[in-house]
């Protein structure tokens, strides 16, 4: 017996992803200010609205997250002389791309500017093309049930049980492919928690100043760590989502939860704003300077994302700034004057790294035969250039702190200052072996996560603090 025509649902079925999301994203990325249209589209109807985004982007079917146990499935009935028929409410440009890639497809329908195929849209159409009961549907969500309502067999993909339930009370159950389980670790790994170790930063300007027996600078410090982890992580998310596309090319980002569709994107469109207003209700408890900062920090973070991620060498800069920007926000919570020194030192120092960063993600696309790096302004042939810019930095950042070391301000805060001059060869060797380090494509292309896991780096840090400690002399006051 011949079997029926199997029609298959795309987001979240065939893709563990949406396109629509991921579109309006794609616009973000490419001009944020085409998001003021969205009302006035979405005013004329989702079929015009998606019609005005497919005209706008390009999604690269081949770099898409598919469920690759149902792609198989397909394929497998394909090869049995099935029909298979891609029914989707995205957009036709998007659907056949994907058909295209994936090549199981004997037919695409799916929305144009005239029709939104989705629930009943899509049920009306698969029964005037095969006839009631006349096909089997593969589909996710309680929108899919006025399709199910009409079909003879229903395949569910990463459905509820309520809605299992409700699908057998109108169609056979053909098949079902279980939900993955979201776990915690995919929202703490979106979160980059192990990114806020780059928040420790707010405390020099403490350490620095030698307060830190202050109980209520060191609980400013502590809640402005907090509010300053929470904003971070809401652009950590939104950077995501706006990078999906270099993240999917990339041999490591691409297993980030939402460019491997761990995570749906309307979570994170959920999370970013409940974030952010954790990180300002926090705030509203240190002293105003510090919103001002967290404020700017903010606005700066959304400029390099949309912006200035693209940009080449502004990028490292702005990286670098951002990191700087860490330290004046522990200042203002605080109160205490940013020292010159420690601005100075932390700019070459975090331009030296954002340099490690690019230039080690430049070096995996040297390796993979391409000429650029997607999504960025670079070329392999760069490279040496890159490392001389980075390699300077990082001495620049020696010699500031040489130059501190023998400046007056030294003495006021110091019982043995001289000790100090320790710590200058200890950089330079920390400095140049990251580079040779990234030069021989053993770097980390994440200097954060280089740094907490390398024993040399963890060391070094450790002979650092105990040098700064007995120059101190426990004279803190």
């Amino acid at each position: 017996m011949k079997k029926l025509p199997l029609c298959v649902d795309c987001d979240g079925t065939l893709l563990r992803t949406d396109l629509l999301h991921e579109a309006v994203f794609r616009l973000m990325k490419q001009s944020v200010f085409s998001l003021l249209f969205l009302p006035y589209w979405l005013l004329r109807g989702k079929a015009f609205m998606k019609s005005q985004l497919a005209d706008r982007v390009i999604i690269d079917a081949a770099l898409l997250p598919y469920n690759e146990s149902l792609v198989n499935y397909l394929k497998s009935e394909r090869d049995e002389g099935r029909q298979i028929i891609l029914a989707t409410a995205s957009h036709h440009k998007f659907a056949k791309a994907i058909a295209e890639h994936l090549g199981i497809f004997n037919k695409v329908v799916a929305t144009n500017s005239n029709i939104n195929l989705s629930g009943s849209n899509k049920a009306n159409l698969l029964v005037e093309m095969f006839g009631e009961r006349g096909f089997d549907y593969i589909g996710n969500s309680r929108v899919d049930l006025d399709v199910w309502r009409h079909a003879a067999g229903a395949v569910m993909v990463n459905a509820s049980t309520s809605l299992v339930k409700e699908v057998v009370q109108d169609c056979k159950l053909v098949k079902i492919f279980p939900p993955e389980p979201r776990q915690l670790s995919h929202y703490l790994k979106a979160l980059r928690i192990h990114q806020w170790l780059k928040n420790v930063l707010i405390f020099l300007p403490l350490l620095a100043a030698h307060k830190v027996t202050d109980l209520q600078l060191v609980t400013n410090s502590i809640e402005a760590f907090l509010a300053y982890g929470l904003c971070a992580s809401s652009v950590y998310l939104l950077n995501d989502l706006l990078d999906l596309p270099s993240d999917r090319a990339h041999p490591r980002k691409r297993n980030r939860p939402f460019a491997s569709g761990a995570i749906p994107i309307a979570h994170g469109v959920l999370l970013i704003p409940l974030l952010l207003a954790a990180a300002f209700a926090i705030s509203v408890m240190l002293p105003s300077l510090f919103l001002l900062v967290l404020f700017s920090y903010y606005l700066m973070t959304l400029i390099y994302s949309i912006w200035l991620k693209n940009s080449i060498l502004i990028d490292v800069i702005s990286l670098a700034g951002l990191y700087t920007f860490r330290i004046i926000a522990g200042a203002a919570a605080t109160s205490i004057a940013p020292s010159f020194w420690l601005l100075a030192f932390s700019m070459f120092l975090f331009l030296s790294l954002a340099l490690v960063k690019r230039y080690s993600e430049l070096l995996i696309v040297l390796q993979e035969n391409k000429v650029n790096a997607l999504g960025r302004g670079y070329h392999v042939s760069d490279l040496p250039l890159l490392m001389s810019l980075g390699i300077a930095s990082g001495l620049l950042s020696v010699l500031v702190m040489a130059l501190y070391l023998n400046s007056p301000d030294v003495n006021k805060l110091y019982e043995n200052p001289q000790i100090l001059w320790v710590i200058l060869p200890f950089l330079l060797y920390w400095i140049s072996r990251a580079w040779l380090k990234a030069h021989r494509g053993e770097m980390h292309d994440d200097p954060v996560i280089f740094a907490v896991q390398d024993r040399i780096s963890i060391y070094t840090a450790f002979v650092i603090s105990v040098v700064i400690l007995l120059a101190t002399n426990i004279r803190i006051s």
